[in-house]
């Protein structure tokens, strides 16, 4: 993993998890302690990025695409995300909070659609240039209800069966499980102030120390 002055920090879990709502939280309170954040989302964040996003998600002509070509569109959104956002503001020492990231791959298209884990990590290590995440903070939750908690239209990774979505779950948590000195794991079926404390008392003790962020 290519080392950077910056923490890059990635928020991952299933649909509905609470990842964009607990990423603003961390992110007003990493800023009030002086901290630059650059808050970033996947696929997307990038002029290139949007319209694959577009396509991956909302698109009519993605209803038939194979399981291959999707993993990489999404590599390629993370290439051009790595490069144009998130590399240039670790190179300057800033906090990166990333919804979504390569763990999001290997989960929803490595076992999600059994392309296989190796594949895709070997795939992303070429995209992302070996940058990875210094922490994940995994939102642990049961697929049904995340999913109870959208509302409106569903985009097209969304409208998967549900079985489809606890498969994908179950790879997040057992990479939790692989690698627990980088994930961050937090029940998400708590109320959302109750999860942001544990997100912020988790993240501020690896980032700062187990003296900091405790008070």
């Amino acid at each position: 993993m290519r080392r950077s002055p910056g923490w890059f920090i990635t928020f991952e879990g299933v649909e509905g998890a609470g990842k964009t709502t607990q990423l603003e939280l961390l992110r007003h309170e990493l800023e009030a302690r002086g901290h630059e954040v650059v808050a970033t989302r996947e696929p997307g964040s990038t002029a290139v990025g949007e319209r694959i996003r577009e396509i991956l998600l909302d698109d009519p002509v993605a209803a038939d695409l194979d399981a291959r070509a999707e993993a990489l569109l999404f590599a390629a959104a993370r290439a051009q995300h790595v490069e144009q956002v998130i590399r240039p503001a670790l190179d300057r020492g800033a906090t990166v909070l990333c919804d979504r990231f390569v763990d999001s791959s290997l989960a929803y298209q490595g076992v999600g659609r059994g392309l296989g884990r190796g594949p895709v990590e070997e795939v992303n290590r070429w995209a992302t240039a070996g940058i990875l995440p210094r922490l994940v903070v995994l939102l642990d939750l049961d697929p049904a209800a995340g999913l109870a908690r959208s509302a409106g239209e569903r985009d097209r990774i969304e409208g998967q069966e549900l079985e489809f979505h606890q498969t994908v779950a179950r790879a997040f948590r057992a990479l939790a499980a692989e690698q627990p000195d980088r994930f961050l794991v937090v029940d998400a079926a708590a109320p959302a102030e109750q999860v942001a404390e544990q997100v912020r008392r988790g993240v501020l003790a690896r980032m700062e120390g187990s003296r900091v962020g405790l008070g």
